[in-house]
This record gives C-alpha cells, sequence and structure tokens, in this order.
C-alpha cells in the first residue's frame, strides 16, 4: 500500500470519526423522549447547545412547533407552553407542557389542530403531517404576554 494511499485512508478515517463524535454529542444534547399514549416527543431547547441539537433532529420528526413572545422588533422564546394535539377526528393525540421553545412530536400523518397557551392566552393553528415530509408551526404570543419571566 503507498503512504499517499495510506495517508488517505487515515484522513477519511479521523473524518468519520469526527462526523460520528459530531452526531453523538448533537444526540447527547437532546432533551429525553417522553410518550403520550403512543405518540414520542421532546421538548426544550433552552440554551445554545440544545436549542440546535433541536433543530438539527427537527427534520427527523413529523411535527415540529416553536413558541416565542413578540418582544418589540423580534421576538423570544417562550417555555411552559401549554400544548393540546388533536387530531381530524378530534381526539387528543397530546397533550403536555413544552419545557422550551421547542416541541417535536411523532405524529402519524394525518390532519391535526394545535392549541397551544401561554399566560392564558390560547393560539391556534391546523397542521398536516404528510409521510416522510416534516411539518412545521409557529406560535407567536403579542408583546406582554408571560410578564413574569425573567
Amino acid at each position: 500500500m503507498s503512504t499517499l494511499f495510506r495517508h488517505a485512508a487515515m484522513v477519511a478515517a479521523a473524518g468519520a470519526l469526527m462526523a460520528g463524535s459530531a452526531l453523538v454529542q448533537a444526540e447527547n444534547d437532546l432533551p429525553a423522549i417522553h410518550r403520550s399514549g403512543s405518540v414520542e416527543y421532546l421538548s426544550g431547547g433552552i440554551g445554545q447547545s440544545e436549542s440546535t441539537a433541536i433543530r438539527d433532529a427537527s427534520r427527523h420528526w413529523p411535527l415540529t412547533l416553536e413558541f416565542a413572545i413578540k418582544d418589540k422588533q423580534h421576538a423570544d422564546y417562550a417555555a411552559n407552553v401549554h400544548v393540546m394535539v388533536r387530531d381530524a377526528h378530534g381526539h387528543t393525540a397530546l397533550k403536555t407542557t413544552a419545557g422550551g421553545p421547542f416541541l417535536l412530536a411523532k405524529l402519524a400523518p394525518g390532519d391535526y389542530a394545535v392549541t397551544a397557551t401561554l399566560d392564558g392566552k390560547t393560539l391556534h393553528e391546523k397542521v398536516l403531517v404528510k409521510e416522510h415530509q416534516p411539518a412545521k408551526a409557529v406560535f407567536v404570543w403579542p408583546t406582554g404576554t408571560d410578564e413574569t419571566r425573567s
């Protein structure tokens, strides 16, 4: 085996190890997966590493919900959002409180109605979850919502 070939193989192996290490790191930064009936979900996104890990993982989850509060020129992330997801028949598919600005859910394909409540203010979104095509809904409350946050 030539020296050049061995060097190229070593560089490729090192690159694969680093990529694998980055994947493991991203997975380690994800919050715990929970189950509500047949639906698996996770929520969080507090801190840069957890937020990045959730964003990276979201392409593998059928539904991503994002929560924010309008704050003058931009929006601040919201947490402790009460979430209810109902299927097309009105049955509750998921009921939980999001522990951060993101919630990922493994829902079967179909139409869903999502309600998200923060500080007594409820927002509604309809989402269509398709096979192999992640859906996303963003909820933004008006300035002044959840004034108790720091």
